[in-house]
């Protein structure tokens, strides 16, 4: 049986439950297993309809871009459909070689909880049957999304076991825990086609021309030498590092640094972006918070110097428009999620409990205030980190 890499314990134990219950499934699906795998790489057209599942939210998806960059690379003519969440739908029509975007959202993955059950979803992912794919691609390791991909009836199923349902697949494979997610997703791509390679493609998002000129027009009314972004929001409390602090390195850059700073958010960061606003000169300050589309803020982002961060979906933005980053992290593993741009600087402390990587059950010492791993980075450090990316920038 598969080892599960699932922190809570009942939740492991459902997840163990479902598995042994679907282990039929796993004995029925090995007959025949080898030969449509064979029959799949070996094929001199290669896999001709190719259906790739990255339901969760923004960051996920763009650490998947290397992985969907190689699919493409492997199989040039075939046609890869991408099903997301509603919420990555524009991020997703920008990725190139994907044919056809579909949404679909989990009610796991949703903020507020009102999205597709798994039944419903199961019965969804049945009606991608007529569409008859060579090859399904599950980039989440999660039992539902598996049992999605194999209610789709591919010719070869390929996912991971960690989370659970991996009676569903062919390529099955354990999540490495210590890898980063984008290496994670590209030995997913490389397992299902039967290929090898060291190499790490770069991520990329094709942005619309109308998106950069909206772009230039609005950061147009910006003055100072430098144009930097920061994100305040850490989308969760416990990713939170302290708005008192963003303030301090916002007002250090625009004093001291002759910089403009463009704070991004959404609607519901309204009040964490007010406490940096308030210090800054209007003429200094560009605020996004107020609903800024997906694609117009990374065709910003890419336009900036600089962008300042924690471990957010805005971050892998950056990262995927090529702007160098200056990211804090705390309890989440940047071994697994930080940004590997050469340019890019993680700013973090190290503690024995850090990183625990507990975002979603965070420890109950770290619970309704800022947990140590974040609390223990100064500003200072911050401003030194933007410093010396600044001087790289010049150089």
């Amino acid at each position: 049986m598969a080892r599960l890499t699932i922190y809570d314990r009942r939740e492991r134990a459902l997840v163990r439950l479902a598995d042994a219950l679907l282990f039929p499934i796993k004995l029925a699906r090995r007959v025949g297993t080898s030969q449509r795998l064979a029959d799949l790489v070996r094929s001199p057209k290669g896999p001709q309809r190719i259906l790739c599942l990255r339901l969760e939210r923004i960051g996920d998806l763009l650490m998947t871009l290397p992985a969907l960059a190689e699919l493409r690379a492997l199989a040039p003519d075939a046609e890869i459909d991408l099903v997301v969440g509603s919420w990555n739908l524009d991020i997703a029509r920008a990725i190139p070689g994907i044919t056809r975007v579909e949404t679909a959202d989990a009610a796991w993955l949703t903020r507020d909880g009102k999205g597709t059950a798994t039944a419903p979803l199961l019965a969804r992912a049945g009606t991608w049957r007529r569409r008859k794919y060579d090859l399904a691609i599950n980039f989440e390791p999660d039992i539902r999304s598996n049992l999605a991909l194999g209610a789709a009836r591919s010719k070869v199923a390929a996912g991971f076991v960690s989370g659970g349902g991996g009676a569903v697949l062919d390529v099955a494979l354990e999540y490495d825990v210590t890898a980063h997610t984008e290496d994670n997703a590209l030995r997913l791509v490389r397992a299902a086609l039967g290929a090898s390679s060291d190499a790490r493609p770069v991520p990329a998002l094709v942005i619309p021309d109308e998106r950069r000129a909206e772009a230039q027009r609005i950061l147009s009314a910006l003055t100072g030498a430098r144009r930097i972004g920061i994100h305040v929001s850490g989308g969760r409390a416990i990713k939170q590092w302290p708005e008192s602090r963003f303030k301090e390195v916002a007002e250090y850059l625009v004093k001291d640094r002759d910089a403009s700073l463009v704070l991004t958010g959404a609607p519901g960061d309204r009040a964490q972006v007010d406490i940096v606003r308030s210090a800054l000169p209007a003429d200094r300050v560009l605020d996004l918070s107020a609903g800024t589309d997906l694609l117009t803020t990374a065709a910003i982002i890419q336009q900036l110097d600089l962008f300042v961060t924690g471990d957010t979906g805005p971050m892998h933005l950056a990262r995927a428009v090529g702007t160098p980053i200056v990211a804090i992290f705390g309890p989440s593993d940047p071994r697994r999620y930080g940004p590997r741009g050469v340019h890019d600087t993680i700013v973090r402390v190290d503690l024995p409990c850090s990183p625990c990587n507990r975002i979603r059950l965070p420890p109950a010492r770290c619970i309704g205030h800022t947990p140590d791993c974040l609390d223990g980075v100064a500003s200072a450090q911050v401003v030194a980190a933007i410093d010396e990316a600044l001087r790289e920038r010049r150089a």
